[in-house]
């Protein structure tokens, strides 16, 4: 059997495993990975390649990013300022705002930078909003196709146009000259998402939604009734309690008051030192007037709280989370009082709530006296966020609430914020101005974020999506196995024989059907290497400019809508998104058939035969 038989059996057997969603897409992109090396149409190494290919290290790199982003609070701050400019209400205006945020990140990144940036972000907003994921995913990628047409950035497959326009002896094509045919593709997908997405996309969440945790410090101090009555105090330099223990702090004569904890300033992590120093923090609870007459008496400083307790207790350093006892726990008959630092030394019993107490009874809830703990009780911990990961995978207590969920929704932004978005902007910088490849650049990112300790390395490995690098890379090879074997080449030559010979608008549909098909099954630059050498021959044989041509294929290369594997970006929101194979194609459709009338018939108005 010949080698291009021997690929149309694999594309056509993955395709059909691919639609039957009954084995995972990763492993049936292995299956065809190794295929391609048993039948012998590759070596080992070029089967396995798409592992050590920069496109997929670049995607690995991208998801530790989008999780630093993430975890410090940016996302959830972006998100929060999206939702409050679009309305909670207004599905189309979301849409929009969206699609917008998409199709500019993607001209300056490419549509996989821009799907990673704004993942994140769009699953918090659907959280929030009560929306299903699957509304709002597939629209982000495939708005993000249609923004990497407005620049030359946008993909390298402009570049390659571009390039080949030079080549032919033609102009190439301005930085912004894309914007021309990329505004009519991203208006006209914009029009069509608002207008048939609801109806053409599923109504389900992905398995790794999260519930929404934005209000989950408010409910947690409201259930335990610490109410406005905690206050955070620094210690000055004058204080005088500086050089002496925590075990010096006397509040007994001043009734009515009740000392939490005693923080220390720089990590806001129980002391652990044996002496208290200046800027360690204070936390009490009791009537404002007499912790204010209390800090006035040992010079501590103190700001009358504006806020509630939720914002103290709940920072960008510190939270709280809730956990409950399980029968046969270790921690059962033990006696626990609030304001008691656990054995590990770096948490805080805040509140303990007993299993017979009715949630909604505030007083007795608010213990402050030594309660012994029995099955099914509950206790309110505070701590920084990385002694609430590591602690409370205890087994002898259950925890209400993933911490590292919480403090991804709802943690305000701090220093490795700031931190994260500069490494973020810099890479954006390099990806934007070509300095370097993508995937150093991705390297350097994560890289920087590692080092500077926003992720440790474990929180990186972690990070990755690593369904969908292998995805990506087992796949990869595919695109290799139908150019090497001619398999690419055979179909693009005859449809181009059949179609391209009468006009030179049929040369631009038959190009942009062979473009657009390959593409949904290997990568779009791979398509666009078949395409452009055969277009600009074929517009040299009938006496046209290239330049039509090539902007027409650049268009069908990025029209790729119609499978989860046409491009990295689809293979990214289709976990979270809980799509299946067969849904695409749906909404991929009418927005292929839009780039189709802005490849063939207004392209040729902009850009003259």
């Amino acid at each position: 059997m010949s080698p291009v038989a021997l690929v149309a059996i694999i594309v056509a057997a993955a395709i059909v495993l691919f639609v039957w969603n009954k084995l995972p897409v990763a492993v049936v992109a292995m299956l065809v990975c190794l295929s391609l090396w048993a039948s012998g149409i590759l070596s080992l190494d070029q089967a396995l390649a798409g592992f050590g290919d920069p496109v997929v290290i670049f995607i690995a790199t991208l998801f530790v990013v989008s999780s630093a982003l993430e975890i410090t609070g940016v996302t959830a701050w972006i998100g929060k300022h999206l939702i409050r400019a679009a309305g909670e209400k207004s599905r189309n205006r979301f849409l929009v705002l969206m699609m917008s945020l998409a199709a500019i990140l993607a001209m300056f990144v490419g549509t996989t930078g821009a799907v990673v940036a704004l993942l994140p972000v769009v699953i918090v907003i659907a959280v929030r909003l009560g929306r299903k994921s699957s509304q709002l995913l597939m629209p982000l990628a495939f708005t993000a196709h249609a923004g990497s047409m407005l620049a030359l950035t946008g993909t390298p497959v402009n570049v390659l146009v571009s390039d080949a326009a030079i080549d032919a002896g033609f102009a190439g094509f301005g930085f912004f000259e894309f914007a021309l045919v990329g505004l009519p593709l991203l208006f006209g997908s914009m029009a069509i998402i608002v207008l048939l997405g609801e109806r053409l996309l599923p109504q389900r969440n992905g398995i790794a939604i999260p519930a929404d945790f934005s209000q989950h410090a408010r409910t947690l101090v409201e259930q335990y009734g610490l109410g406005n009555d905690m206050h955070r105090l620094r210690i000055r330099g004058s204080c005088h309690y500086v050089g002496k223990t925590p075990s010096t702090i006397e509040i007994a004569p001043h009734d009515g008051m009740q000392l939490v904890a005693v923080h220390e300033g720089d990590t806001a992590q129980p002391i652990r030192r044996q002496h208290i120093a200046e800027g360690d923090h204070i936390l009490l609870r009791g009537d404002a007037d007499i912790v204010a007459k209390f800090a006035a008496e040992t010079h501590l400083s103190f700001r009358e709280q504006t806020t509630g307790a939720d914002d103290i207790l709940f920072t960008h350093k510190s939270g709280l989370a809730e956990v409950a006892i399980p029968p046969r726990s270790g921690l059962i008959g033990q006696s626990v009082f609030p304001g008691m630092v656990t054995e590990s030394g770096d948490l805080i019993v805040l509140a303990v709530q007993k299993a017979d107490t009715p949630i909604d009874d505030i007083e007795a809830n608010n213990q402050t006296g030594a309660v012994v703990l029995g099955a099914g009780d509950t206790m309110l911990l505070q701590g920084t966020w990385k002694a609430l990961d590591t602690r409370l995978s205890d087994p002898d207590v259950l925890t209400v609430g993933s911490p590292d969920l919480v403090r991804r929704q709802a943690a305000p932004m701090g220093g490795d914020a700031r931190r994260t978005a500069a490494i973020s902007a810099a890479m954006i910088l390099l990806l934007a101005t070509g300095l370097v490849p993508p995937a150093v650049a991705g390297l350097l990112a994560a890289g920087a974020i590692v080092l500077s300790g926003i992720l440790t390395a474990e929180q990186s490995y972690n990070a990755v999506g690593w369904s969908t690098v292998v995805l990506v890379a087992a796949m990869k090879p595919l695109g290799t196995a139908m150019t090497e074997t001619g398999a690419a080449q055979l179909a693009a030559d005859h449809l181009l024989y059949i179609l391209g010979q009468s006009s030179p608008t049929m040369l631009l549909a038959g190009l942009f059907v062979t473009t657009a098909v390959l593409g949904q099954f290997i990568s779009n630059m791979a398509t666009a290497l078949i395409a452009i050498p055969i277009g600009v021959a074929a517009a040299a044989g009938m006496g046209i400019s290239p330049r039509p041509v090539l902007m027409s294929t650049a268009v069908a290369a990025a029209a790729t809508f119609l499978t989860p594997i046409a491009a990295p970006a689809n293979a990214l929101v289709m976990g979270p998104g809980g799509y299946t194979f067969g849904e695409y194609w749906k909404l991929g459709l009418p927005l292929l058939a839009w780039f189709f009338v802005v490849a063939v018939f207004i392209v040729p108005l902009i850009w003259p035969f």
